[in-house]
């Protein structure tokens, strides 16, 4: 069955970095575009970067553009997201999720990012 495990998030201070993971297993991952989402408290799923099977192309939420980049290493069948410059409204559980603009149908439990001031 597909799994997915987020991890890498945490609490930083605005203007920081983090870099999340997400460790894939029980399907060709090489194969799947993935992409991350994100919910900020009280509100909906927000989409926030895909990127296709093989890497070559990716796309980014204009709320996050020159800041998030999206990457994914098929050998080890992980997707990254790099995240620089965050700021507080960036506050939010990530998830990754399997598929090009996914919009979470199948995604991992999330990983926790806190901005603060």
């Amino acid at each position: 069955q597909v799994q997915l495990v987020e991890s890498g998030g945490g609490l930083v201070q605005s203007g920081g970095s983090l870099r999340l993971s997400c460790a894939a297993s029980g399907f060709t991952f090489s194969s799947s575009g993935m992409t991350w989402i994100r919910q900020a408290p009280g509100k909906g799923l927000e989409w926030v970067s895909t990127i296709n099977a093989d890497g070559g192309a990716t796309s980014v939420a204009t709320s996050v553009e020159g800041r998030f980049t999206i990457s994914k290493d098929n050998t080890k069948n992980t997707l990254y997201l790099q995240m620089n410059n965050l700021k507080p409204d960036d506050t939010a559980l990530y998830y990754c999720a399997k598929g090009w603009l996914s919009k979470g149908a199948i995604r991992g439990q999330g990983t926790q990012v806190t901005v603060s001031i």
